[in-house]
């Protein structure tokens, strides 16, 4: 009897398992990842804030992404000169959003001796742009502290004194 116990038992035992092994299943899957194309930023036409005039009062000029221009303070615009916000082509993947960053402080510009700033940087689109097609222009804007009697001159980042380009960032959101 005890002998037909144990029977009893291995047996309950290896039918447990051959029933577990019965009420499995297995199945496949693939996987797939898209790469969007890099995004790249290149420039296409540089800053210029046109021809300025300074006086013994400081001032500004705003440069607008429309490449209007606002005087303030002892700054007069004056004909000549072909002011122009910075243009960039921004290419990457078809109808992607991107976002852009600006430079976070001030960029210096110099006539070799004298110098100048250049901040509260603006852009259009802001503060996302749209890759229509693959491609889109950004247009980059800023303001001009002009000094009291600035010096005249060509002032411009790479003459020393000068702080280097300035750099636009875009990465897509």
């Amino acid at each position: 009897m005890k002998r037909m116990k144990k029977f009893f038992a291995l047996t309950v035992v290896m039918l447990a398992f051959a029933a577990s092994s019965f009420a499995q299943s297995s199945a496949t899957a693939s996987a797939t990842a898209t790469i969007l194309t890099p995004i790249a930023i290149s420039n296409t036409v540089d800053m210029d804030f046109g021809n300025l005039a300074g006086s013994v009062t400081p001032g500004t000029c705003v440069l607008a992404t429309d490449n209007s221009r606002t005087p303030a303070g002892g700054v007069t615009i004056m004909a000549g000169g072909t002011p122009t916000a910075a243009s960039f082509t921004v290419t990457g993947a078809a109808d992607a959003v991107y976002t852009i960053t600006l430079p976070g402080g001030a960029t210096t510009v110099s006539n070799g001796t004298n110098t100048m700033t250049i901040d509260t940087w603006v852009s259009s689109p802001t503060p996302t742009g749209t890759l229509t097609l693959g491609t889109s222009t950004l247009l980059v804007g800023a303001t001009l502290n002009v000094g009291i009697s600035q010096a005249g001159g060509v002032y411009n980042t790479s003459n020393a004194g000068g702080s280097g380009e300035f750099t636009v960032t875009v990465n897509y959101q």
